[in-house]
């Protein structure tokens, strides 16, 4: 049985390679006609900066102020890198862009994340980008090992580029 892809979950860092897998996952959207949810993970705040935060901020409200601010700021990050994205890409390939579904920040810990997520939106695919290159698995990256190495659905790992390339 050869099985089709209708929902992708494409999952970014915000790094530079993020952006080359998005290239992937868009050129995948475009073959299939699939969804495309988009996915950054903010991974929590340590508890040493916690501690931090609540020293230098004694007002509660204020620190909650702070820790929403921090997520606004990663969503603004988000949605400016889609728009350099989107207007990058050529005119034939504009109308893709209708096949996001959603683009949301979520935190939490990468793997566990994105393995709940796919699940939960019952999606056919997972896309991520790896942080390195090299010889083997090692130079992955924990998220897309971890994410690997329990995910129930094809996962594409793009490989690093650099400006080399």
């Amino acid at each position: 049985m050869i099985s089709s892809v209708s929902r992708m979950l494409f999952t970014t860092d915000l790094s530079v390679n993020s952006t080359y897998a998005l290239h992937q996952a868009v050129g995948l959207a475009k073959a299939t006609g699939a969804l495309i949810h988009i996915l950054h993970v903010a991974e929590p705040m340590s508890e040493d900066a916690r501690i931090t935060l609540r020293l230098f901020i004694q007002d509660e409200k204020a620190r909650e102020t702070a820790l929403q601010t921090r997520q606004k700021n990663i969503e603004q990050e988000l949605a400016e890198r889609q728009e350099r994205f989107w207007s990058a890409l050529p005119e034939d390939s504009q109308h893709i862009r209708q096949q996001i579904e959603k683009i949301e920040v979520v935190e939490g810990h990468p793997a566990e994340v994105i393995l709940r997520r796919s699940k939960e939106l019952g999606c056919d695919l997972i896309v991520l980008g790896a942080h390195s290159h090299g010889f083997s698995q090692t130079f992955l990256g924990s998220t897309a090992k971890r994410v690997l190495r329990r995910a129930t659905i094809p996962t594409l790992v793009v490989p690093y580029r650099s400006d080399e390339d």
